[in-house]
């Protein structure tokens, strides 16, 4: 793959001049790009459905085309060692033991079961929570979740660390986020086994078999906005997500519709942020279905080479605090408004 396919380069028409163009991909990452596309893999194009397959954040870089890319991510944050303080504080996270489950399993309506997670919002562990019944959509190719509910958790970052995306400040805000929403996970599944259900903590970026999004948009987190992540009508995209999968009987969650998607297909921002050009101005069938989807291989050299970029993150409307609320307002009281001349 060449450097000029994903050097981003302005071009008159486009998009708008921003500081971040030109952007010239480092040739020793360009060095180790696979020559299978990365849209390819995630399936830009396929009009049939099928699952996901596994394309970055592999627990092993080796079983996967894009695993040298993940390599030199790491290389990059490794230059900087607050990076390599934050990924031991979350490692010690991942790596302490689970309770043993209880004997007795605590019996509960599913109402119960779903609102007693306000306990971990209330607490501070995490901002967001929803449910959702496990849907085999979600889950990667080749693997097998027996499950039948997952427990989302949401983490929401500090915007004014966020704000300062591509500087390494925002990616160490991430991964500070990350940190919590493992630990969320860690402990909710903890509190299940001591309910005497059987509980598996999911966290990112590595979240192995299950596909987090769908199930986030699915437990009403929000919708998929135009940069390709969740836009939540309180929190914008300024949000990180962790899940857990069990039996217990939860009640799923509605999905919201709070005109989020009708609102990105007008909106440009992201897109003349975004320094390579990687996100469409319009949706893309992938998979088999037409959803808001981001170039992987425009993306990726820019977001490897500023720990994790998140321009589009911090730059959209929504992220900004206290502007989701009244954006949502404002669009449900239009749509009020069109359903009454109707």
């Amino acid at each position: 793959m060449s450097c000029q396919l994903v050097s981003g380069r302005y071009s008159k028409g486009m998009a708008r001049e921003n500081p971040h163009r030109p952007f010239t991909p480092d040739p020793e990452q360009m060095a180790v790009f696979p020559d299978v596309s990365g849209n390819d893999v995630n399936g830009l194009g396929e009009e049939t459905p099928r699952r996901a397959r596994m394309i970055y954040w592999a627990p092993n870089p080796f079983d996967i085309p894009h695993g040298q890319l993940q390599l030199y991510f790491y290389g990059q944050s490794d230059k900087a060692p607050e990076f390599a303080l934050a990924r031991a504080k979350r490692q010690k996270t991942l790596d302490a033991p689970l309770p043993e489950i209880a004997s007795d399993a605590v019996q509960n309506s599913p109402d119960v079961w779903t609102n007693s997670l306000n306990q971990f919002i209330e607490s501070g562990d995490c901002e967001l929570t929803g449910v959702a019944e496990m849907c085999e959509d979600w889950i990667m190719e080749g693997h097998n979740v027996t499950q039948s509910r997952v427990i989302i958790l949401g983490v929401v970052h500090d915007y004014g660390e966020i704000s300062q995306a591509p500087d390494k400040a925002a990616g160490l805000e991430v991964m500070e986020q990350y940190g919590r929403a493992a630990a969320a996970a860690k402990t909710v599944a903890g509190w299940l086994r001591e309910q005497g259900w059987e509980a598996e903590p999911i966290t990112g970026p590595m979240s192995g078999a299950l596909l987090m999004i769908p199930a986030a948009l699915a437990a009403g987190f929000g919708e998929l906005g135009k940069h390709g992540s969740i836009i939540n009508p309180t929190y914008g995209s300024s949000f990180r997500l962790s899940a857990v999968l069990t039996n217990a009987p939860f009640a799923p969650t509605p999905a919201v519709d709070a005109g989020i998607d009708g609102f990105c297909a007008s909106c440009k921002i992201c897109e003349d942020a975004c320094p390579p050009e990687a996100i469409f101005h319009e949706k893309q069938t992938v998979r088999g279905e037409s959803k808001w989807y981001v170039n992987f291989d425009k993306c990726l050299p820019f977001f490897n080479q500023t720990h994790g970029c998140a321009i589009c993150i911090a730059v959209c409307p929504w992220s900004r605090p206290g502007v989701g609320p009244n954006l949502a307002a404002k669009l449900a009281r239009r749509a009020e408004r069109r359903d009454a001349e109707n």
